[in-house]
């Protein structure tokens, strides 16, 4: 099951930032905002923590 990101290891942009925090305000669930952020579950988790937001577990 491994997944190909495009993104791998590209710096956060600060319009991936914005939509992070705006999909995270909103109670998306952390593998939606991934898919829609085309970054890992992981990225958008380690992104989010560093940010001091709290990504829903399920939606």
């Amino acid at each position: 099951m491994s997944e190909k990101f495009e993104r791998h290891r590209q710096p956060w942009r600060p319009d991936e930032v914005q939509k992070l925090h705006t999909l995270a305000r909103k109670g998306m669930a952390l593998k939606a905002i991934a898919k829609a952020l085309t970054r890992s579950e992981e990225s958008v988790k380690d992104r989010a923590k560093q940010d001091g937001l709290s990504i829903a577990k399920l939606r």
